[in-house]
């Protein structure tokens, strides 16, 4: 597929393994965190080199605060410390940055930095780049359904729009088209159910501080391959 092709393409990746990944090497699980954030780094500056349209990163789910206090806390400072260094490049590569998930249980700095790189970044028209934290999509499905709920004229329409909102502005994500999930594991966990209801899924044994560029261009490259109906048939 051409970068022109790639460009209209929403990919979703569900990083997973960084606790695994620095148990197998005798290492605190906060050492995987720390590795990766580098994996992250290489893969926005590998979608945005490619054309990727938009790239939503699944970072830290609704259950995930049930793990140790310490691990959480050591995820907080580094989102907040990825956000600081990379807003800036962002805003020079018109990468595009925007917040997914419930913000209520965010530390405060985190918050600010994340909200700040939003209002710095709201006219890149590059890369759309969505990090979900505290993200849950059946959540998200359940406070759409009360707000449409509540809606002088419900229909799909006003769902669809309600589930991709996110304090009432929209955010303008199409429906995913590729799904990647690292670690080994084979499930989505929660997220973007509704709108990866046609995504294609690739999944991979590599555990997230491990993947690497070339693995990204494996996924994008088989993805192109794919013959996708959406339920439909091939015109003979």
């Amino acid at each position: 597929m051409s970068h022109d092709g790639f460009r209209r393409l929403h990919v979703a990746i569900i990083m997973d393994g960084n606790g695994r990944w620095a148990t197998a090497r005798g290492l605190p699980r906060v050492d995987g965190h720390r590795r990766g954030a580098r994996a992250v780094e290489r893969t926005v500056e590998t979608a945005a080199r490619l054309g990727v349209g938009t790239l939503t990163l699944y970072a830290l789910s609704a259950d995930n605060w049930r793990r140790p206090a310490s691990e959480i806390a050591t995820l907080m400072q580094l989102f907040e410390r990825y956000l600081y260094k990379q807003i800036p490049r962002a805003v020079a590569h018109d990468v595009r940055f925007t917040l997914v998930g419930r913000r209520d249980r965010l530390p405060p700095a985190l918050l600010a930095r994340a909200e700040s790189g939003e209002r710095d970044t709201a006219a890149c028209a590059g890369l759309h780049l969505r990090l979900a934290i505290d993200y849950s999509s059946r959540e998200a499905l359940w406070m759409a359904a009360r707000r449409v709920a509540e809606a002088s004229s419900p229909c799909r329409d006003a769902f669809d729009q309600a589930i991709r909102s996110g304090r009432g502005v929209p955010d303008a994500a199409p429906d995913v088209d590729l799904v990647i999930r690292t670690g080994g594991e084979r499930r989505l966990s929660d997220f973007l159910l509704w709108e990866s209801a046609y995504a294609e899924l690739w999944f991979t044994d590599t555990k997230w501080p491990d993947f690497s560029e070339a693995e990204f261009s494996r996924a994008l490259d088989d993805f192109s391959s794919r013959e996708r109906r959406f339920g439909g048939l091939v015109a003979v």
